[in-house]
């Protein structure tokens, strides 16, 4: 693949829309020019700002920006919560609200108050029954892959933030949809139950259903999409296949044990060009450089060892579109 490029003058790494790379799957989410604002005058917020964004059946899609960045309000229009200021929203080719009455798209939301005063089990079934009787049929299997089963009959305000998730996502899968929409969906969970959670995403995903989620776990994004749209002030500032994403800075950090005494090495590493952020701590030198095997036979040319290479990550991205 050879779509991304790096703007070295602005420090921005750039891709190719994965929306633009051939694929023959339907487009099932589509987001053009879309804006939403909130106050008026001077107390204007742009929370999302000319948002165009295409999703085609069975892919995985992370959402990562900072705070503030627009995530949210992004969801809460594709599921018809709230509606843009301008521009159009379309969920399997008809209005959000519309697709979200049918069950053709289920969400998992850090916000949406569950009834404290009813069972796990109860509210599972009652949320089933609005879906009709395929959907009531479907309850054990969802409590199953909710990993809900042992928490049945407990009450939902007795259950922790992580086990109400798990509630919150057995009622998104009720109705089956085709699509999944996922808010932080494991906040609040241990170690545990986000790998059962992912392990059950990876399946729905293999399977064919379409899943876009945010997150602020960075490996969450990293580990499991295939697809990752970085938003940062209400608009997208990088869409490209996740792997694209984190490799598209280029730069490598390069480590190695040198001789204490490596003054003279150290002053050629700073004045070469290619090679930056060089520090010495004892007789540890690190960097970063764009060809990290150049800076390696450098390195062991002057009596180097225990070198170690390692390739950026998606953290080190995140941080380049969205530092200014």
């Amino acid at each position: 693949m050879n779509n991304s490029s790096v703007d070295e003058s602005a420090t921005r790494v750039t891709a190719r829309p994965a929306s633009e790379v051939p694929n023959d799957d339907p487009v099932v989410l589509e987001l053009r020019a879309v804006k939403r604002h909130f106050g008026v005058g001077d107390r204007r917020v742009h929370a999302v700002d000319g948002v165009d964004l295409s999703i085609r059946r069975g892919e995985v899609v992370a959402l990562l920006g900072p705070n503030g960045a627009g995530k949210t309000t992004t969801l809460d229009m594709l599921l018809g919560l709230t509606e843009p200021s301008s521009g159009t929203v379309r969920v399997l080719g008809v209005t959000p609200g519309r697709a979200t009455s049918s069950g053709a798209i289920g969400a998992v939301l850090q916000t949406g108050g569950l009834l404290g005063d009813l069972t796990v089990g109860e509210t599972v079934r009652l949320i089933a029954s609005l879906h009709g009787s395929d959907a009531l049929g479907r309850v054990p299997e969802v409590m199953a892959r909710a990993d809900l089963d042992h928490l049945s009959r407990r009450r939902v305000a007795k259950c922790s933030g992580g086990e109400q998730q798990r509630v919150k996502f057995a009622l998104a899968m009720v109705s089956d949809p085709d699509i999944l929409v996922l808010d932080e969906p494991t906040a609040g969970m241990d170690v545990t139950a986000r790998r059962h959670f992912w392990d059950v995403m990876r399946a729905d995903a293999d399977a064919g259903r379409t899943i876009i989620f945010a997150t602020h776990y960075l490996e969450e994004a990293e580990q499991f999409a295939r697809r990752t749209v970085v938003m940062h002030r209400g608009t997208v500032v990088a869409d490209a296949p996740t792997a694209l994403l984190r490799a598209s800075l280029g730069e490598r950090t390069v480590s190695a044990t040198v001789a204490e005494t490596s003054t003279t090495l150290v002053a050629t590493l700073v004045a070469t060009e290619g090679i930056a952020d060089v520090r010495l701590d004892g007789d540890r030198v690190s960097l970063r450089a764009a060809d990290s095997d150049a800076v390696a036979r450098l390195l062991l040319d002057h009596g180097a060892h225990d070198l170690e290479i390692a390739a950026p990550t998606l953290e080190t991205a995140f941080t380049a579109l969205t530092e200014n």
